[in-house]
């Protein structure tokens, strides 16, 4: 199907929640396609584990022709037993399906999420319009509606939806509001408003109208909807691997051709010393040699990687984006919606000197009839409180606020023409035909200044006459809060070693303000998409690893161009393709915590490769002395750990080799606990407690399986 609609379940949780990571329903679930992953064909794109399995299957070839060479020893305690042989053989096919376990346990919550919206699924019929003329048939009411299924829609395709409708596919809203239900793919069960010509007109294939009509553009081709993605994501079917886990795969394979070379040449030394070994002795040294642990667990550490994000309901496109946010050393961050609550409302008209405060509220209501955002609409409701009266209609051409412009109005029928916005843009709008005195523009300046040191946003309002003359009539003084708790979250990055920068479009004072309340290292005030465009390509210059967010057209140049970008899932469709995560509460905050499941990763990955690097070590002091104690009896006195003989030594090192690999699987899937730091505090504390813990844990491990194996007979 090219799309993918989706029935709403009667209650969706806000959130969600983390699985167990790692239960008993999981592991049965699981062990289907650990079984499968056996297949040489799959494993050997782990070089480490294939190793492991091709040793297991010349172990266990030599066990079947052990009884008909004659040479089986009479003693399971020798290394040469059948006994042993059949014991290294089954603990190795342990390790391999060990290893496969873990991965497959990362895949099956992805998969568990991915069936959950297949079997969501439901086709539906499409209202396409042959021909869409938004001015000619006032958004398609009068047009003649074809019934399609939802399959059959392709880009560019126009749609009307109405309430109680399911909308076809994702698309951009071309014309109209409506309440949306989108609890089938946020998780959040309160309806949210999308509407035409913002930054909230994206809308997703198979949520539901609730209210309302709308005239739907589809913007994704057959197969590509944004819940198709999704499921391909959470299912880790399209997760490439990531620069990192590449190089670190190429050093694990590197390791263990060295060491295959190493075991390879040991009996031909050996030779000389009458000290050579048989071939499942060799086989358990190559296996408790290379880096098995962390070869287990290094693709499910990746894919849980991305479901933690899934879990915070953001989308990673890749595993790629996960591990740089991981590595960010800077983050822009847009003030409104982020570092402050978003909500700014007009709190008082401060006229300039020989204006009244009708005049000045009239106009700047007057500007902002057609202005949707909710500092507009809170300036009609200061005019309407404060009992001014003004027009109801607009009798010319709208201006809408831009970017680039920043600034909004009208263009009058009889030439005359209302401006509000940025007190720079306003001023380069009034500069050609101004009649503003050196006394008021001191007066302006006086009252911009006092509203911006306060952490307020001043709106200059301004007039052009008839005759073309311009005049500034005073400003409209906007209040915004800073978020609480977001001071010690910036302190927090900054131990981190991450430099974050406040984006606004407000004044370079009233930037200021805010900054040094919320606590930012830096800010760029009276921001153009042009202007986060350079500060990005500076930074990148720079060295630095970007990450950002944003949810309009005018942000998907930033986005495109940020190491990691976050889009919100209410933004404009454009906005979603140029980033590489999709925030499906939309909540620019989230940006933080996006870093935090990156670093995670990072140190998780970092953390369990240290542990298997010093397990190794510790494991050698097992079998080493076992192998050749026989030929040099000076080296009994390496066996401090006092194990019960050559075999049981060897075969525990095996044994806790495997076991040691299921252990972690829970730590690979949860991720290391992460605690905001400096670099080298991360890396002291992660090498004392996983370096130091992956020497001691061997000896601890290979004696307690050591004294039950010499519980068996013959051992």
């Amino acid at each position: 199907m090219s799309t993918t609609p989706i029935t709403p379940p009667a209650s969706a949780p806000r959130s969600r929640k983390p699985s167990s990571a790692f239960g008993v329903r999981q592991l049965a679930a699981s062990l289907p396609d650990a079984f499968r992953k056996l297949d040489p064909r799959v494993l050997w794109r782990n070089p480490v584990m294939f190793v492991v399995e091709v040793g297991a299957a010349l172990t266990t070839a030599l066990a079947i022709a052990q009884p008909f060479l004659g040479t089986a020893a009479q003693t399971a305690a020798s290394p040469t037993s059948l006994a042993f042989i059949w014991s290294i053989a089954a603990w190795l096919w342990l390790t391999v399906l060990f290893a496969n376990m873990a991965e497959a346990v990362a895949e099956g919550r992805g998969k568990a999420q991915a069936k959950s919206l297949r079997e969501s699924r439901t086709s539906t019929l499409a209202n396409r319009v042959a021909s869409y003329d938004a001015a000619a048939d006032a958004g398609a009411e009068n047009s003649e509606l074809q019934q399609i299924a939802s399959a059959d829609l392709t880009l560019g395709d126009t749609v009307v939806v109405s309430a109680g409708e399911l909308i076809p596919g994702d698309g951009d809203i071309i014309w109209g509001i409506a309440s949306v239900d989108e609890s089938a793919i946020t998780g959040e069960s309160a309806p949210v408003v999308r509407e035409s010509g913002g930054d909230r007109s994206a809308v997703t294939g198979g949520t539901r109208v609730l209210s309302d009509r709308i005239v739907v553009r589809i913007t994704s081709r057959p197969g590509e909807t944004f819940v198709d993605r999704m499921i391909k994501l959470v299912e880790g079917a399209s997760r490439q691997k990531t620069p990192n886990e590449i190089a670190l795969n190429i050093l694990l394979a590197s390791l263990t051709i060295i060491f295959v070379v190493v075991v390879l040449i040991i009996n031909p030394i050996a030779a000389y010393s009458n000290a050579e070994q048989s071939v499942p002795v060799l086989v358990a040294l190559l296996v408790c040699l290379i880096p098995t642990t962390i070869g287990a667990l290094l693709s499910a550490i990746g894919i849980a990687g991305m479901d933690r994000l899934v879990q915070h309901n953001v989308l990673a496109m890749s595993g790629r984006a996960v591990e740089a946010a991981g590595d960010v050393t800077t983050l822009l961050l847009d003030k409104t919606g982020t570092i402050t609550y978003g909500n700014r409302q007009a709190a008082e008209f401060a006229a300039l000197s020989g204006v009244d405060a009708e005049t000045l509220a009239t106009v700047a209501a007057a500007s902002s009839l057609s202005d949707p955002t909710p500092e507009g609409k809170s300036i009609l409701t200061l005019a309407t409180e404060q009992g001014f009266t003004f027009p109801t209609t607009v009798d010319g051409t709208v201006v809408p606020f831009t970017a680039q412009t920043r600034m909004s109005g009208v263009d009058y029928a009889d030439g005359s023409s209302v401006r509000k916005g940025a007190g720079s843009m306003v001023s380069a709008w009034v500069a050609e035909s101004s009649t503003l005195t050196d006394a008021q523009r001191a007066e302006l300046d006086a009252i911009v200044t006092r509203i911006s040191q306060v952490g307020g946003t001043p709106l200059v309002v301004a007039r052009r006459d008839t005759s073309g003359v311009a005049s500034v009539l005073g400003v409209v003084y906007l209040k915004d809060v800073v978020k609480t708790g977001l001071a010690e979250r910036f302190a927090d990055l900054r131990r981190m070693g991450i430099r974050t920068v406040m984006i606004t479009g407000d004044n370079p004072l009233t930037a200021k303000a805010i900054a040094e309340e919320a606590g930012v290292d830096d800010y760029l005030a009276e921001a153009t998409p042009e202007d986060k465009m350079d500060l990005i390509r500076r930074e990148q210059r720079g060295g630095n690893l970007v990450a950002m967010t944003g949810d309009g057209t005018n942000d998907a140049p930033a986005l495109a161009q940020a190491d990691v970008g976050v889009a919100m899932n209410t933004g404009t469709s454009a906005a979603k393709e140029a980033g590489n995560m999709v925030d499906l509460d939309s909540d620019p905050t989230k940006l933080i915590d996006i870093v935090g499941i990156g670093k995670q990763l990072l140190i998780t990955r970092g953390s369990l490769t240290t542990f298997s690097i010093a397990n190794d070590v510790a494991k050698y002091f097992a079998i080493i002395p076992a192998m050749f104690v026989a030929s040099y009896p000076g080296l009994a006195a390496l066996n401090f750990m006092g194990l019960h003989s050559p075999a049981s030594a060897i075969l525990s090192a095996v044994v806790f080799n495997a076991l040691i690999i299921i252990a972690l699987i829970p730590l690979s899937l949860r991720g290391v606990t992460y605690r905001p730091g400096s670099v080298s505090s991360i890396l002291g504390r992660n090498l004392w407690i996983y370096g130091v813990g992956g020497l001691i844990a061997p000896f601890i491990g290979i004696k307690a399986i050591d004294l039950v194996i010499a519980l068996i007979p013959g051992f």
